[in-house]
């Protein structure tokens, strides 16, 4: 266990160090790069927010994730925390530098929100993705707490609501895919390069449980398939 450790604490040590040479000024907004979802949120994502994509399935949630992968290792570096699903070529084919991108094994719940507390706390990278976790509130409220004092931008993907979440998050995108777009002859031949979505942004309240959010803006997105 212990030369685990030790090789743990060697790359954290490394990571940081070229976290210090390339991390920039704080700035105010994070922007996706996606035009529409960045007028969507006036600008961009604001530095130190935890972020919900949320969409079944897939719902091109983990295509603006990419996005703003592509956008942190551009200067900086960024990081996912993987349960095993994460296929790097499509990362690098959506523009993420994969020798800026740590990439955290983590499959259970604590491992997760440890993973996100070390990443967050060690203020290397500038964009933190995982996926939702059965977690108490009070994790989540930390997360938060560390996302903000980082300056970084926590990505949780979310397949469903979930209250303990949503109750901390500064933004909410839910998702949902409108249709697929299709290049070439109909049928056998044609190819698919990709889908357009939906994306709202949502506010939750959940002391009414007639209404549990309201909607702040729609946009329509057109987006390629990515991890």
């Amino acid at each position: 266990m212990l030369p685990a450790r030790t090789d743990f604490q060697a790359l954290k040590a490394r990571f940081t160090a070229t976290a210090a040479a390339l991390r920039p000024g704080r700035e105010p907004l994070f922007p996706t790069a996606i035009a529409a979802i960045d007028a969507l949120l006036g600008g961009g994502i604001p530095c130190g927010s935890l972020l919900i994509l949320e969409g079944y399935g897939s719902a091109g949630c983990r295509s603006i994730a990419a996005a703003l992968l592509a956008q942190a290792t551009r200067r900086g570096l960024g990081a996912v925390i993987d349960g095993s699903e994460l296929y790097p070529p499509s990362l690098e084919a959506a523009g993420v530098r994969l020798d800026r991108l740590l990439i955290v094994p983590a499959t259970t719940p604590v491992g997760m929100a440890r993973a996100a507390d070390l990443l967050l706390r060690s203020r290397t990278a500038r964009v933190v993705v995982m996926a939702a976790a059965r977690l108490r509130a009070a994790v989540w409220s930390r997360l938060a707490g560390l996302a903000q004092k980082a300056g970084a931008v926590l990505v949780v993907l979310a397949s469903r609501t979930i209250a303990e979440l949503c109750a901390v998050a500064t933004i909410c995108l839910s998702c949902r895919i409108e249709r697929s777009v299709m290049h070439g002859t109909r049928g056998l031949w044609s190819v698919f390069s990709g889908f357009e979505l939906q994306a709202e942004l949502r506010k939750y309240k959940f002391r009414n449980s007639l209404t549990p959010f309201v909607v702040m803006g729609v946009s329509n997105v057109r987006l390629c398939p990515s991890f």
